[in-house]
């Protein structure tokens, strides 16, 4: 039975971060619950949600990789929604400036047939200069985050917002940190960089 790889997830940015490894994949929406708990820590919740996600796919598709994801941003205790409009997305970066927002990213490689699970959570630090009302306002006009944890776009014009970010990974920010990603997928038994592959 070949190997197949199911990238469980909606969103466009993971799935053009995987592409990157050069690994044939399909997507799969997973249709879990995104629900939030009372006092969950949010590395928790974003292990929780990939989990989720995962086991939700894996469930129909017991012989196959499954590789969910999630991401929960905090800043000072307030949880960084993506803003799915102008207004909130001003007041979230706003409410960012000239503070530092912790971007948790957590993924799970998982298959149900032999059983196996593998996890990790990647932390990044965004450190935002002091935004102007006007800069912040020309800057979401411009790059329309709106589907974005954060209200940001790290790999577009959202680099201009920050004084630095501190990461292992550059890619985890985006939604998927590729490193450790690539690294589970080895162990799996798929390897782009492998001369077994096509």
């Amino acid at each position: 039975m070949p190997v197949s790889l199911i990238l469980a997830s909606t969103s466009p940015y993971r799935a053009a971060l995987l592409s990157r490894l050069g690994l044939a994949f399909s997507v799969q929406a997973p249709g879990s619950a995104e629900d939030l708990l009372a006092g969950e820590a949010p590395p928790a919740r974003a292990l929780r949600l990939a989990l989720a996600k995962a086991q939700a796919v894996a469930a129909a598709h017991p012989h196959a990789w499954v590789l969910g994801s999630d991401q929960v941003a905090d800043c000072d205790g307030r949880i960084l929604e993506k803003p799915g409009d102008a207004d909130r997305c001003r007041k979230q970066l706003t409410a960012c400036s000239g503070r530092s927002a912790t971007f948790f990213t957590a993924v799970v490689l998982t298959r149900g047939e032999p059983a196996t699970v593998s996890h990790h959570v990647d932390r990044t630090i965004v450190r935002f200069r002091s935004l102007t009302d006007a800069e912040i306002a020309r800057y979401v006009q411009l790059d329309r985050p709106f589907d974005c944890a954060g209200g940001f776009r790290s790999e577009g014009l959202g680099v201009a917002l920050f004084d630095g970010i501190d990461c292992c990974d550059p890619t985890a920010l985006i939604g998927l940190p590729l490193i450790w990603v690539a690294s589970a997928l080895r162990k799996a038994g798929l390897d782009s960089l492998a001369a077994n592959q096509p």
